[in-house]
């Protein structure tokens, strides 16, 4: 068996006493480490935190921008449309200016021109059947008292002469009854007219003794036949709506043929 040194011995319990002695001082370098990737480690996840929480509100900034745009596009198209509208509403601004333009000119234009329509309406009725002679008087007279006044519009006055002449033109294609006075023998008497259009124009007497009809050529009425009576009587029950239409034999003039020279 061996002995071991003095010197061996001591160098070994010094190795030791070494080693011991720096145990404490690996361990706090160890704990520094240890704290440092726990801080590390919470920093991580804090900037993690942190990055989630600006994806997060990048995303909802990309939702929101995308919604801007799509919305930005329509609103370019629905302005697009509104403008084409405006326009349109321009051009027609300048139209209605133009045509504000020439409405005093027109207003010249068309008040002579009115005023020779109620001269040849009236000229028309002079020549014409004397039918409701009272009635037709009163429209004329009426209408030139229109063409006076100032504070009536020209369309209003345009659209009561062109009434007028409406008025006129529907007597031609109706059949009426009417009472009314007419002088015979001098005498004023009490008859019932029977207006058949513009060709013919008949009485009878309310005792039914007189019986007549207009004759334009001679200008005046002319006694009937009493055989003409029922008929005229028949007529004017026709025109009051008290009987069905029917065929009535009446003395009608035969028309008057025209002929025009044209020079050829």
């Amino acid at each position: 068996m061996k002995t071991i040194s003095k010197k061996a011995l001591s160098t070994a319990v010094a190795t030791v006493l070494m080693g011991v002695s720096a145990l404490p001082v690996h361990s706090a370098a160890i704990q520094k480490v240890i704290s440092a990737s726990s801080e590390i480690t919470n920093s991580a996840a804090s900037s993690q935190q942190k990055i989630d929480k600006i994806a997060e509100q990048v995303q909802e900034k990309l939702m929101q921008f995308r919604a801007m745009e799509k919305e930005t596009a329509g609103l370019d198209i629905y302005n697009g449309q509104i403008q084409k509208q405006i326009n349109s509403q321009i051009e027609e601004m300048e139209q209605l200016n133009k045509d504000i333009d020439q409405v005093s000119v027109i207003e010249r234009q068309i008040t002579p021109l009115m005023l020779r329509m109620i001269d040849g309406l009236e000229s028309f009725v002079a020549l014409d059947v004397p039918f409701l002679p009272t009635e037709r008087q009163e429209r004329l007279t009426s209408l030139k008292t229109m063409m006076d006044k100032a504070d009536i519009a020209v369309s209003e006055k345009f659209r009561r002469v062109m009434e007028a002449y409406q008025v006129e033109v529907d007597y031609g294609r109706s059949i009426e009854a009417y009472s009314g006075l007419l002088e015979l023998d001098g005498q004023e008497r009490d008859v019932d007219f029977l207006r058949i259009g513009r060709v013919a124009l008949m009485y009878l007497s309310r005792d039914g003794s007189l019986i007549g009809r207009w004759d334009n050529e001679q200008k005046s009425f002319q006694a009937l036949s009493p055989d003409y009576r029922m008929h005229i009587t028949k007529g004017l029950r026709m025109a009051k709506k008290q009987l069905a239409p029917d065929l009535l034999t009446l003395p009608i003039p035969a028309p008057v043929l025209v002929s025009a020279n044209t020079g050829l």
